[in-house]
Formats: C-alpha cells, sequence, structure tokens
C-alpha cells in the first residue's frame, strides 16, 4: 500500500521560509520521479516542482529561485524548501509522482499559509 506523508506546514509571514517534507512507503522511491503539487482554494491542483530519480529538477515558473526540491533516497523522503514566500504560495501542498501523479497515492498534504 501506497503512503505519501507530508508535513512541515504552517502559518508564515511573507518573506519567511518553510521547509515540507514527504515520507513515501509502499513505492520504489529510487526509480520514481517525485513532485510537489499545490491546491489553493477554487484553483486547480498545480505542480510547484519535480525532481527525477536521476536529480534533474523542475520548477513552476512562479516558484524558480525561491524553492527548491530535493531528495534522499536512503530515506524515502522528498523535500521542498521555500524562500522568500508569498501570500499567493498559500495552498494545501502534497507529493506525489512526478512527472504524471497517481489519482490514488494523494495524501492529506499540508497546509502553508503565508500572511501579508
Amino acid at each position: 500500500q501506497v503512503q505519501l506523508v507530508e508535513s512541515g506546514g504552517g502559518l508564515v509571514q511573507a518573506g519567511g521560509s518553510l521547509r515540507l517534507s514527504c515520507a513515501a512507503s509502499g513505492i520504489t522511491f529510487s526509480i520514481n520521479g517525485m513532485g510537489w503539487y499545490r491546491q489553493a482554494p477554487g484553483k486547480q491542483r498545480e505542480l510547484v516542482a519535480g525532481i527525477s530519480r536521476g536529480g534533474t529538477t523542475t520548477y513552476a515558473n512562479s516558484v524558480k529561485g525561491r524553492f527548491t526540491i530535493s531528495r534522499d533516497t536512503a530515506k524515502k523522503t522528498v523535500y521542498l524548501q521555500m524562500n522568500s514566500l508569498k501570500p499567493e504560495d498559500t495552498a494545501v501542498y502534497y507529493c506525489n509522482l512526478f512527472p504524471a501523479w497517481v489519482d490514488g497515492y494523494w495524501g492529506q498534504g499540508t497546509q502553508v499559509t503565508v500572511s501579508s
């Protein structure tokens, strides 16, 4: 059974930082690309950042230069370091496979709220 458990969200002021973590189980982590996605109220879920099994990274234009995705294969964990946060980054953040997510793999997500 696949489980993706996100953590690290919270309330932060604009300009602040957060580090999200996603612990994976039930998948062969080393052969899969992993991604961070987010969904804001009233909006569709969107890709924030992805990292291939080889370590190649992809970022949404809106977060380039501010967010960094990384992975620790031994710990089966993917991270998202978020700096210079903006109110428009407020959303529930999820991890899933990348470049194509799997509907049945969504976890509970972690809420990120950025106050102005």
